[in-house]
């Protein structure tokens, strides 16, 4: 873990702050957007589900308010036309996810962040803890966890964590709770540590 902290603040003394400080900046406004781009940022987070991410930014860009009233055929078809790997699936649960797009924003003023994450894993269909994770993350929340291969690559290479064969809940919190300890230790929250940590892992900050 030594090493690892000693990465993120190298880092921390470069103009990669700036960017990592500036997209988390960028991550606030979203959460001060409208209910429908709020619920579009969620069907991004849909779409990264075993995707790669950077896809699926050029694909939320394109589609934008089609998430919103496009026909799941008409949706699939899209999705397929731009590459995503599961067009037919994501588009089932984009579309059943829809009966919250005028909801959502009022919804997740009521919960706090660790009873939102349950929350969304436990009636949107097609996300679990890194999908919730990340959509938290993209609209302003600051202490949840986004675990992808990346992320698990990284800290088996650092030593400080063991492969797991399957990412159940449980192990994800295990998880989480090492990436808590890192962030205590750096000054940061985990929304700006993931950042850090996916540069280190990718050399790339994106959402």
């Amino acid at each position: 873990m030594k090493e690892l902290i000693k990465s993120i603040e190298k880092l921390k003394k470069t103009k990669v702050k700036i960017l990592i400080d500036k997209r988390i900046k960028e991550f606030k406004k979203i959460k001060q957007r409208s209910k429908h781009e709020i619920f579009k940022e969620l069907c991004f987070c849909i779409l990264t589900a075993n995707f790669n991410a950077e896809k699926t930014i050029k694909i939320q860009k394109i589609i934008d308010d089609g998430f919103l009233v496009l026909l799941e055929a008409e949706l699939a078809k899209k999705l397929k036309g731009l590459g995503h790997r599961y067009p037919n699936a994501r588009a089932k649960y984009i579309v059943e996810a829809r009966r919250y797009k005028d909801s959502l924003k009022t919804i997740i003023k009521q919960f706090n962040e660790t009873e939102l994450r349950d929350l969304l894993i436990k009636n949107i269909k097609g996300i679990g803890c890194k999908e919730t994770s990340h959509f938290l993350r993209n609209i302003g929340y600051k202490n949840s966890a986004i675990i992808d291969f990346h992320i698990i690559d990284l800290l088996v290479r650092y030593k400080i964590i063991k492969r797991p064969k399957t990412l159940t809940k449980t192990k994800y919190l295990e998880i989480e709770n090492k990436l808590k300890e890192i962030a205590k230790k750096t000054n940061l929250n985990l929304a700006e540590l993931d950042l850090y940590l996916w540069y280190i892992e990718t050399k790339k900050i994106l959402k």
